[in-house]
């Protein structure tokens, strides 16, 4: 590890509130990563005849049980509990509902209250608010981890090449990216909407088409600056290719800004998705979403357990990741490092 790396680390750690956002944020997707272990409608385990099943990970009939039916089995059901039971034990997760389960001996109609069985309540159609939570935060972080590690190479590369190379490139370059940024990108997924149902995938690659232009200002600078550095011209003198140039010389620079952009790259990614799931254009229906959370507390004012609990989750999320792009602000700081 270089000396400047190390230095830049102990000034991140000296950041205390960037510092343990960071643990703070990695602790919550950690978790959120093992959802189908903490929130779950199937038992983790069933120890049914001295066997082992792992209906998590496996589909299992219920005439293994016992049972008369050779589709899988409803755990749920007090029938198959009660074979379970008779001949071995059954080991539940944390919360017995999983994102998309609907509870049917609710207190109240739903949306129901907070209960002992249901933590923070149900929504308007009896699923879990809770098991809903973990598996949403769990999706919309991987949703704005892969389109920011995706639009940063996209937007890295083509600040690349316009700031080296210049002239004609750099100016088609940049009358490209202006008429395309006009566009208006939620028209756009509206329209294509009506053609295509969403999913995961498709809105990954739809606000790809749009938001690689976030770092190409900021890399197109630094290698407008260093392509004409004197070790730059060295290397070019001495035959190195424009790749290796642009690699080994001039992208380590540029990938300080980069770096210190990315967090608040990828909070804006999951503002983006939160956003479209809450007017509707967003992941499939029935999908886990922190915006459809939302939408269902506006439009159920009554059950204000719904939008606090989706507000907060929310608030929490971006307000870690805006901390911890302050604290790589600050560690990348060239005042901070001399």
């Amino acid at each position: 590890m270089s000396p400047i790396v190390r230095r830049r680390l102990q000034h991140f750690r000296a950041n205390r509130r960037g510092f343990w956002s960071l643990w703070i944020f990695l602790i919550i997707f950690f978790v959120s990563l093992f959802a189908e272990g903490i929130a779950n409608d199937k038992p983790l385990l069933v120890v049914f005849e001295d066997r082992l099943f792992f209906p998590v990970l496996e589909t299992i009939p219920e005439t293994e049980f016992g049972g008369e039916f050779a589709t899988e089995a409803e755990y749920r059901d007090e029938f198959v509990l009660e074979l379970i039971e008779k001949k071995g034990e059954i080991y539940w997760p944390l919360i017995h509902y999983s994102y998309d389960t609907i509870n049917y001996d609710l207190p109240a109609p739903a949306p129901s209250y907070p209960t002992d069985e249901n933590w923070l309540g149900t929504d308007d159609q009896g699923r879990d608010v809770v098991a809903r939570l973990i598996y949403g935060f769990r999706i919309s972080v991987l949703f704005g981890l892969v389109l920011t590690i995706l639009s940063s190479i996209f937007g890295v590369a083509a600040g690349a090449v316009q700031g080296y190379f210049g002239g004609w490139v750099d100016i088609l370059g940049q009358r490209f990216i202006e008429i395309w940024s006009g566009l208006p990108v939620l028209f756009l997924l509206i329209i294509l909407s009506s053609f295509v149902e969403p999913n995961f995938w498709w809105l990954l690659l739809i606000m790809l088409l749009f938001s690689w232009m976030g770092l190409v200002g900021v890399v197109r600078a630094e290698f407008l600056r260093g392509r004409n550095l004197e070790y730059v011209r060295a290397a070019r003198a001495l035959g190195m290719s424009h790749r290796r140039i642009m690699s080994r010389h001039i992208l380590p620079n540029a990938m300080v800004a980069t770096m210190t952009f990315m967090p608040f790259i990828l909070s804006g990614s999951i503002t983006t998705l939160t956003a479209l799931d809450f007017l509707g254009f967003g992941l499939p229906p029935g999908s886990p979403s922190l915006g459809e959370l939302l939408a269902q507390g506006k439009a159920n004012l009554h059950a204000p357990w719904l939008g606090i609990a989706g507000f907060f989750v929310i608030a929490l999320q971006l307000s870690l990741l805006i901390f911890i792009g302050e604290g790589v602000r600050d560690a990348f700081d060239p005042r901070h490092n001399a």
